[in-house]
């Protein structure tokens, strides 16, 4: 007969003939860690219950433009975890952060230097800098993937009848000499959606949905490993209480106020504006 004391070892058994060691390993594990928690906090059958309504509003509120699920790890650490884990790098490397759940839709090609910011409204910036290897080789041909939000903090899928879709969004290949550069808004700090499950999680619990002013990129080349990473606006709101803690020091940039009328002209931007300059370090793969 099963019982409080059985269950466990009874559910884990059932995973014998799993064909997958990975497989088996990970749900047995997963069996084992949710029971433990059951015991631990005594789950009530309501509690059970309400959870399971949590999850099902959760995949209800997903569509081909919102990842809510994404949310939900974002902002119980449980993304940053697994970047964390999984992203050891060679020393002087660009550090990997989360992914976020706004790359829901592909980036258009442009031109180095296109401006990305379709709609204006926030304060002009350049972005530019390099691609290259860990032993500072430039590597031309390297695909940069961009995206942000506008100057009022929403993304162009959370606001199709005011963004074009696209805004806010690049993808750029580097010049001969491994170079990126465009010109967009200076990203501000912005709130998670909050009108979903995840909305009433960050409510229920006294915490703040904001995100630090920052930029997405995922870089990527030959014979390289990508590399998926933001830039955050130094000085910026939330640096020190980023909702989804995704913030890493060596991934805060300047973005320096600029009236200099040779890299005005060299960038085809009119002064002052602000610049931000950096390159982009991929670990050679293995």
């Amino acid at each position: 007969m099963t019982t409080h004391v059985t269950v466990t070892d009874e559910a884990v058994a059932s995973l014998r003939d799993t064909a997958d060691p990975r497989l088996h390993e990970l749900l047995s594990g997963l069996i084992r860690h949710l029971h433990a928690f059951t015991q631990e906090t005594r789950l009530t059958q309501a509690e059970w219950e309400q959870a399971i309504r949590f999850l099902t509003e959760t995949g209800q509120s997903c569509t081909d433009t919102r990842q809510e699920f994404i949310l939900l790890s974002d902002v119980l650490g449980l993304s940053m975890l697994v970047e964390t884990i999984n992203g050891d790098r060679v020393a002087g490397s660009t550090e990997s952060t989360v992914l976020g759940p706004f790359h829901m839709t592909e980036s258009p090609v442009r031109e180095l230097g296109a401006n990305i910011d379709l709609v204006g409204g926030g304060e002009p910036c350049v972005v530019s800098g390099r691609i290259v290897s860990e032993d500072g080789t430039p590597l031309p041909g390297a695909l940069l993937d961009v995206w942000q939000a506008d100057g009022n903090g929403f993304y162009d899928v959370q606001q199709p009848d005011v963004q074009p879709p696209g805004n806010g969004r690049g993808l750029f290949t580097t010049d001969a000499e491994g170079r990126f550069w465009f010109r967009t808004c200076v990203p501000s700090p912005y709130p998670i959606p909050t009108d979903g499950p995840v909305g009433d999680l960050l409510r229920a619990t006294g915490r703040h949905p904001y995100r630090p002013a920052h930029i997405h990129f995922i870089a990527s080349a030959d014979g390289h490993t990508p590399v998926t990473t933001h830039i955050f606006v130094a000085g910026s709101d939330y640096l020190d209480s980023d909702a989804v803690f995704a913030v890493k020091q060596s991934l805060v940039e300047d973005f320096t106020p600029t009236d200099d009328p040779s890299l005005a002209r060299e960038f085809g931007i009119a002064n002052p504006f602000r610049h931000a300059q950096f390159d982009l370090v991929l670990e050679q793969s293995a």
